[in-house]
C-alpha cells in the first residue's frame, strides 16, 4: 500500500462530477420524498438501504466503482463490535449492505446534517460529543452496550475521522473503552477506499473496493496492546490500490 496511483485523467474528473451531480439528485430525491417514513424506524433503515443501493448503482455504472468484501466467515452470527479503518464515506454507505443492522458511532456533528442527519438518528445512530469529556464516554459506552444487547452491529473508526491511505493517526481511546466496557468480538474491518473514493468528495476513480474482515480480536488485552493488535492487523492487511 505504499505505491502511488497515477494522476488522474480528465475522464475520471468528468465522470466525477457527473456522479456527484447524480448522488445529488438522488440523495435529495430520496431524502425528501421519503420523510414520512422517519415515523418508523423499520420503514426508515428500508429508506436508507434503497438510497445506499442507488448509490452503488451510479457509482458502479458511472465512476466504474465496485466492492467486494471478503472474510464474511469472521463475523459472529450475533452483535459484534466493527472496528473499522475509516478512509471515505463509501464504506459508511456499503456497510449497510454488507451486515444486518450496523449502528456507527460517529461525531455528533454530522447528526445537526438537515434532513440527513433525522435519518441517522433514525436509524439509531450512536453521536459523540468529542468535547463532553469521560461523560460523553460514559454515555457512549451505555448506548452501544444497548445496541449490542438489541443484537446489532456496532461500527467504530479507531482513529476517529477519515485519514488517507498511507497516513496514521493515533487510535482514539473511545476505540478501547468499548473492548472493555463490552464482552461482544471485536472484528476488525480493512479497506482500501481511499484509493477510489477520495476525501475531497469529488474525485472518484474506476476500481474494485475491498473490505477484508479480519478475525476477532482476542479478549482480555490491555489497553496499549490492544491499540498495537489493532494497527498492525488493519494496516498490515496488504490491500491492492487499484
Amino acid at each position: 500500500m505504499t505505491d502511488t496511483p497515477p494522476a488522474p485523467t480528465p475522464s475520471e474528473w468528468v465522470r466525477s462530477w457527473i456522479y456527484l451531480f447524480a448522488f445529488l439528485v438522488w440523495t435529495v430525491g430520496v431524502a425528501v420524498i421519503c420523510m414520512p417514513m422517519l415515523l418508523s424506524r423499520r420503514l426508515t433503515l428500508r429508506v436508507v438501504r434503497t438510497w445506499i443501493r442507488g448509490i452503488m448503482f451510479l457509482a458502479r455504472i458511472i465512476a466504474g466503482i465496485d466492492c467486494r468484501a471478503e472474510g464474511h466467515e469472521h463475523i459472529p452470527p450475533g452483535p459484534c463490535i466493527i472496528a473499522a479503518q475509516h478512509q471515505s464515506s463509501f464504506e459508511t454507505y456499503r456497510l449497510f449492505l454488507d451486515m444486518p443492522h450496523p449502528i456507527f458511532i460517529l461525531k455528533q456533528e454530522l447528526i445537526w446534517i438537515p434532513v440527513i442527519g433525522w435519518y441517522m438518528t433514525r436509524a439509531g445512530f450512536i453521536s459523540i460529543d468529542r468535547g463532553a469529556g469521560a461523560g460523553a464516554m460514559r454515555k457512549m459506552l451505555r448506548r452501544t452496550q444497548a445496541a449490542l444487547d438489541a443484537g446489532y452491529q456496532v461500527v467504530v473508526f479507531p482513529e476517529g475521522t477519515r485519514v488517507p491511505p498511507g497516513e496514521s493517526r493515533p487510535y482514539q481511546p473511545g476505540v478501547a473503552a468499548l473492548y472493555s466496557y463490552c464482552p461482544e468480538p471485536m472484528v476488525p474491518l480493512a479497506l482500501n477506499s481511499g484509493y477510489f473514493w477520495g476525501k475531497t468528495r469529488i474525485l472518484k476513480r474506476p476500481g474494485c473496493i475491498i473490505f477484508k474482515f479480519l478475525p476477532a480480536v482476542p479478549r482480555g488485552l490491555d489497553k496499549e496492546t490492544l491499540l498495537t493488535e489493532l494497527r498492525q492487523r488493519l494496516e498490515g492487511a496488504g490491500l491492492p490500490i487499484r
